[in-house]
């Protein structure tokens, strides 16, 4: 691991965002509540938050941080079709946070294709990906 001892207590925050396509079929199915394994969007809500606190355990260099908060926010979208996963996460320390929001992020649309698998085998997640981190020596960073 990199060494951070030295590095001053700042305020970090990560966004990531990405997308799981599907059919409208099942897309239809997850708006309607009609996903036999329950509620997709909660279930991938809780996922990501729940995978996000535990990043340092499943990426072997990342250090463990105390995160302050983290969001993760679904938003189904017909154009896709398929679901549009956010990912929002802060703490004050000596690290950024995009690991956690990345690995919300990824959790979450594993969690969703988990769940509607009986309805569709061909959901692809793309496009996993850093939109803007905020604090630290590198300053801010957007890519939207």
């Amino acid at each position: 691991m990199v060494d951070v001892g030295q590095k001053p207590d700042t305020e970090r925050i990560a966004v990531a965002r990405g997308e799981i396509h599907m059919k409208k079929a099942t897309l239809e199915l997850i708006r309607l509540g009609q996903i036999k394994k329950g509620d997709v969007l909660t279930v991938a809500q809780i996922a990501g938050i729940s995978a996000s606190k535990r990043t340092s355990d499943l990426i072997p260099l990342c250090h463990p941080l105390p995160l302050n908060k983290v969001d993760v926010d679904l938003v189904l979208d017909d154009s896709i079709p398929g679901v549009v996963i956010t990912a929002t996460a802060k703490t004050i320390g000596k690290t950024g946070v995009e690991m956690e929001a990345l690995t919300a992020v990824s959790v979450a649309a594993l969690t969703i294709y988990d769940m509607a698998k009986a309805a569709e085998k061909t959901m692809r997640i793309q496009n996993i990906r850093l939109v803007e981190k905020h604090g630290g020596q590198s300053g801010d960073v957007m890519n939207e």
